[in-house]
């Protein structure tokens, strides 16, 4: 269990291994629910494209929103979050992170991260991507931004789980501040 200190990452349940996290979140899944594992066989990005990583080195999980506004505004998350993961990796790397719309997080033009947002069933699901420690030659080509990890730039393991409290953090800020906007 992460040192969960918001509403966000409540309940928490981890998994070593299934095909997305998102699809492990019940439809009834209250606010702040947060699904994380350590590999996904059928992980997705945006566009239908796959999100692979090796087991242990990377931080996925879903969150589950339920947030009070009109279905207009809620592919408005999907880029808030790509924010919020990307100030927390700043917080506690010190690394410079880009945020290529609408949900993509960059280092030195590099994807590090990515965020889909699907909204269905009266809730948006965030489901988010890190690569973490992943090594050089483990990372997946092909991709229209080439991709790092934190590993590659920073040439130290990071701890994921402390990587998982920044960003549910960092997450829960930038909703309360989106929810409070009319």
């Amino acid at each position: 269990m992460p040192r969960v200190r918001g509403r966000l990452g409540t309940p928490y349940t981890f998994v070593a291994k299934c095909a997305s996290t998102q699809a492990l979140l019940a439809p009834d899944a209250p606010e702040g629910a947060v699904v994380a594992a350590d590999e996904q066989t059928a992980g997705r990005g945006r566009l239908g494209r796959r999100w692979e990583a090796p087991a242990g080195t990377s931080l996925l999980f879903s969150l589950s929103l339920r947030p009070d506004a009109p279905p207009q505004r809620l592919p408005e998350l999907s880029p808030l979050a790509a924010r919020a993961v990307a100030d927390a990796i700043a917080a506690l790397t010190g690394l410079q992170l880009a945020v290529k719309f609408p949900n993509d997080v960059l280092v030195r033009g590099r994807k590090v991260a990515g965020i889909l947002g699907e909204a269905r069933e009266g809730r948006v699901v965030l489901g988010v991507g890190v690569n973490v420690n992943v090594a050089a030659g483990q990372l997946p080509g092909g991709a229209s931004a080439p991709a790092t990890s934190l590993l590659v730039e920073l040439g130290t393991p990071l701890d994921r789980g402390e990587l998982l409290v920044a960003m549910l953090e960092h997450l829960q800020r930038r909703y309360d501040d989106w929810l409070a906007k009319p």
